[in-house]
């Protein structure tokens, strides 16, 4: 066998050159080199995905060589590109130069493998299994190895992995099927997350049996939960959100509101009205409130908290022209003085650096807990304030944030939350989701199913008016006027419509 000399092109060697005509494949697309594949991979953004509905593009195709891949090879090659990475880029690298720079390691890399693999005499490696390891190693570095392909695919909307079993995959409409699994041991999966876990930079977090739990938002606005040394097996779960830029609109289209509710709720947030969305896991909170801020004016100034990214609003520039995103910092497992993890942040640190900022408005994100205090903070700062929470309906809603309210300490008490509540929450959205079997598998739905105002009634519980709720065939129905109902004809909704006046006793 010849060898290239030290630094020859290793695209002359024999094993790239043309077949002859009578061996080619006329129907079969040309491969690609490496490089060539490494430069088509797309950036991916938040704006991927719309609510409106269209019609489906070409399917994503991989290299054929990624049937035969050696993964133990994979990870090599990624340490190497990882390591070669760091000492190229900072915390100040962008994310889209991160990835440029990462294309020509990559490159290089493989350049290197292949001309090694010639001098040694190894098995030649084509240009088909080099884009296959191009592509595998660029997933591995940037993305999710192999999960990627899964994360690739618009009909997923979650996906399970538990240990080295097969992957659950959960699509748009609820129906479950099974994957190969993406590791073959558990303590591969463990240090997947382990490297997944220093990858963010400025945000990176740990997991490890001091930090058991690992929590991030992943590139392209998805959202990944694993646990370890906790639980029986490494557990990891993500969220794909599907649609990303919407409106109340592209709900109202996809019948989770009906175009009265729109209306109403359009109109509310325009006014400033402080909005609660409940609901249970899955039921699509994030996605309503992501509808709801892009009703906000696009010259409004736009804060949001978060414990990760995940609605994503600052990657919608078009529709947010001034807005500051935060995001919480865990900390290392080392205490201060003051007790706290060292370098943690809190959303309440992050309410207080708000406030400095000149916003019109603040949004924090899901309140599962105690942070339930820095939306009450942000609700004060400022009218027209969003957020989620779980909840089975719109009034367990209520005593969800009273009892996340309390865990703060013995300071808060029952009565503080409820006040709080009646005054500066103005209305409560709950949205369910319907999983329906039919002879055709599974139908999954998400429906705002009532929309409930408050306002401070006697001793300053909050006093509640159905302002929408579910008639007997399930769709949502007018129902009675908050009292602030007249301000909302400014903001064109038609005040007089099927609206009673006054308040349900509850």
């Amino acid at each position: 066998m010849s060898h290239p000399p030290d630094g020859a092109d290793i695209t002359r060697l024999p094993i790239f050159d043309a077949p002859p005509e009578s061996a080619v494949d006329h129907d079969r697309p040309p491969p690609r080199s490496p490089r060539e594949i490494l430069t088509a991979m797309p950036m991916p953004t938040q704006r991927s995905t719309t609510g409106r509905r269209r019609p489906p593009g070409p399917a994503v195709t991989r290299a054929d060589g990624d049937r035969a891949l050696d993964w133990a090879q994979v990870r090599a090659l990624r340490q190497q590109a990882a390591a070669r990475l760091s000492d190229q880029v900072d915390e100040s690298t962008g994310e889209e130069s991160r990835r440029d720079i990462g294309r020509e390691i990559i490159a290089q890399i493989l350049e290197e493998h292949v001309r090694e693999a010639v001098t040694n005499g190894d098995a030649a490696i084509d240009v088909e299994q080099q884009a296959a390891l191009a592509q595998a190693v660029f997933d591995a570095l940037f993305g999710l190895g192999r999960l990627q392909p899964l994360l690739d695919d618009p009909t997923v909307e979650n996906i399970e992995v538990y240990g080295a079993e097969p992957v659950v995959v959960i699509d748009a409409d609820g129906a479950i099927t099974r994957q190969p699994p993406i590791v073959d041991t558990e303590d591969e999966l463990v240090d997947m997350l382990a490297f997944l876990a220093t990858r963010g930079g400025a945000h990176e977090r740990t997991f490890s049996t001091a930090s058991p739990s690992l929590h991030l938002h992943l590139h392209g606005g998805h959202r990944l939960a694993a646990s370890g040394w906790t639980t029986h097996q490494p557990v990891v779960v993500i969220r794909r959100h599907r649609l990303v830029d919407v409106d109340l609109s592209d709900l109202t289209e996809r019948d989770t509101l009906t175009p009265q509710a729109c209306g109403f709720l359009r109109a509310a947030v325009r006014a400033r009205r402080s909005v609660l969305v409940s609901g249970s896991m899955g039921s699509g909170k994030t996605t309503l409130v992501r509808a709801l801020a892009n009703e906000i004016d696009p010259e409004e100034k736009l804060g949001t908290i978060e414990t990760e990214y995940e609605l994503g609003l600052h990657h919608m520039r078009d529709r947010h022209h001034r807005i500051i995103a935060w995001e919480s910092r865990p900390g290392s497992g080392e205490r201060g003085p003051d007790g706290r993890a060292v370098g943690e942040i809190t959303l309440d640190d992050l309410v207080y650096d708000s406030l400095r900022m000149n916003l019109d408005r603040l949004i924090v994100g899901e309140v599962r807990g105690p942070e339930v205090l820095p939306m009450f903070k942000a609700m004060q700062s400022g009218a027209g304030s969003l957020s989620t929470i779980h909840a089975h309906s719109a009034r367990a809603a209520i005593e969800r944030i009273v009892t996340c309210a309390m865990e703060a300490g013995p300071h808060i008490t029952a009565e503080f939350a409820y006040r709080q509540i009646a005054q500066h929450i103005d209305l409560v959205v709950h949205v369910e989701r319907h999983d329906v079997r039919n002879g055709e598998g599974m139908r999954r739905t998400r429906r705002v199913a009532e929309i409930i105002a408050l306002e401070p009634g006697e001793r300053g519980m909050p006093a509640v008016t159905d302002v929408f709720r579910a008639g007997p065939d399930g769709e949502l129905v007018a129902a009675s006027a908050p009292a602030w109902m007249s301000e909302l004809a400014a903001y064109g909704y038609d005040t007089r419509r099927s609206h009673a006046v006054g308040r349900d006793p509850s």
